[in-house]
Formats: structure tokens, C-alpha cells, sequence
């Protein structure tokens, strides 16, 4: 029985670990691609609440990367939204701005 407990303990702070991994490399991938032209993550991340993050980077960031590339100041980062990296990181991305919402009550440290 005692096996059992420590698997499960050893589970969940395994799987915990790996959920708060995808939140830094959301935040890496935000101080790398974003923060040239949006700044701190902090004010990017506040502006929109969880569920607007949510639908904006539904089907790996589609709409986030149409915001972008339909926006002619954007286009210093036309490349990287065409490139297939940003389909790649666009989970992590997610998972940085949702944690970081205006409605989550956490503020990220990457300005």
C-alpha cells in the first residue's frame, strides 16, 4: 500500500512539474518572439481574460497568427507566424498568457 501512495505522490508532482515546464517555455518563447514589439508580459498577458487567450490560440494560435499577419505593423513578424516553430511553441504560448490572464491573479516575472 505504502508502493501505491508514493506512486501516486511521485505522479502528481511529476505531472505538476511538467505543467509549470510549459508555462516557462511560454514565457521563454514570449521574451524571445514577442516582447520586441508587445514589451513586458505583464501588460500583454492582462489585457485579455483566460477564455478570450483561450479561443485566440484555438487550433495552435490560427487566430492569434491571422491577427498578425492581416496587420500591416505587424509585418516584422510575418515570418515567424508563417514559420512552423510558431505552431510548435504555440501550446506553451498559450499556456503562458492564460496563466498570466487579467482574471488569473498572476503576474509573470519577464519584463
Amino acid at each position: 500500500m505504502r508502493k501505491f501512495y508514493a506512486t501516486v505522490a511521485i505522479t502528481l508532482l511529476a505531472s505538476s512539474t511538467l505543467l509549470n515546464a510549459a508555462t516557462y517555455k511560454g514565457q521563454k518563447v514570449y521574451i524571445e518572439s514577442c516582447k520586441v514589439c508587445h514589451g513586458g508580459g505583464q501588460a500583454l498577458a492582462a489585457s485579455k481574460k483566460q477564455r478570450v487567450w483561450s479561443k485566440l490560440m484555438d487550433n495552435k494560435g490560427e487566430k492569434l497568427a491571422q491577427i498578425h499577419l492581416s496587420s500591416k505593423k505587424a509585418e516584422a513578424s510575418w515570418a515567424y507566424f508563417n514559420d512552423r516553430g510558431y505552431s510548435k511553441d504555440a501550446r506553451h504560448l498559450e499556456d503562458f498568457l492564460t496563466e498570466y490572464a487579467g482574471d488569473s491573479g498572476n503576474v509573470p516575472a519577464c519584463n
